[in-house]
């Protein structure tokens, strides 16, 4: 309303205005809110929750600390294992891994690997939550890195992978990886071989989610929860990797 007397707006009880610096309080407040709700969102959409330090399985220069396993006992390690020029570069015979870090069962998980530049690209995989380290295929969970299938999550050695999910497979009785169950990825967005791929995978409580090169490419219910260590596959072709960093996650 208008005050005839002073031509000024009159505001009647509750309809008049704060003061600035109480509307600007109230600004803030509510920024402040909207900021806290993004970040309570944020930390609760987060699988296995909270993030620890990031580790750097691969140092750039060497594999001290890594654990070979080899189908083949009498081939040394370093024959199959080596490095050049800041990268592991894997020839693939025989089958076997290596394998660093703690034990985790909830973590996050960035690689990036090659095949040989030049040569047919071949078979290897990320194992993780490792809880038998003596056979050449233990018993873990794998992302798949083969050349086509990349981005399938695999249960080998009976490890456990539900079923009634979307894209499941099962193999029985395997030569070498025992009982197999596992689910497909959803697309194909591995890079041309000789170019590098990046995978992630993040592992939270009985889910696995797996991004290649930025791109969701599977997501899986049902995997059995426990702890174990990272590793790399030798499996037939000539692999590079140059960056094996692991985040756990509680």
């Amino acid at each position: 309303m208008t005050d005839k007397g002073t031509g000024r707006i009159s505001y009647p009880g509750s309809l008049v205005p704060p003061p600035a610096c109480h509307r600007s309080i109230t600004h803030m407040k509510t920024i402040a809110l909207g900021i806290l709700a993004v970040l309570v969102f944020t930390s609760c959409s987060t699988p296995g929750g909270k993030t620890e330090s990031t580790i750097e399985l691969f140092n750039g220069k060497d594999l001290n600390g890594w654990e070979p396993v080899l189908a083949d006992t009498s081939v040394p390690a370093e024959s199959v294992w080596t490095i050049q020029d800041g990268v592991i570069v894997c020839k693939g015979t025989p089958i076997g891994f290596i394998y660093k870090g703690e034990a985790v069962s909830n973590f996050r998980l960035v690689v990036e690997y090659r095949w040989a530049p030049g040569a047919n690209p071949g078979n290897s995989g990320l194992f993780s939550r490792i809880n038998s380290s003596k056979q050449a295929l233990p018993r873990c969970v794998e992302v798949q890195l083969k050349h086509g299938n990349a981005g399938d999550v695999l249960g080998l050695q009976g490890m456990k992978v539900s079923s009634g999910q979307e894209r499941y497979f099962e193999v029985k009785k395997h030569e070498l990886a025992g009982d197999i169950s596992g689910v497909k990825k959803t697309q194909d967005k591995e890079n041309s071989a000789g170019q590098w791929n990046r995978v992630e995978i993040v592992a939270g409580g009985d889910k696995y989610s797996v991004w290649m090169n930025g791109q969701l490419v599977n997501q899986v219910s049902g995997v059995e929860i426990t702890a174990g260590p990272i590793g790399l596959q030798s499996e037939g072709g000539e692999i590079h990797f140059r960056k094996v960093t692991l985040t756990p996650m509680s």
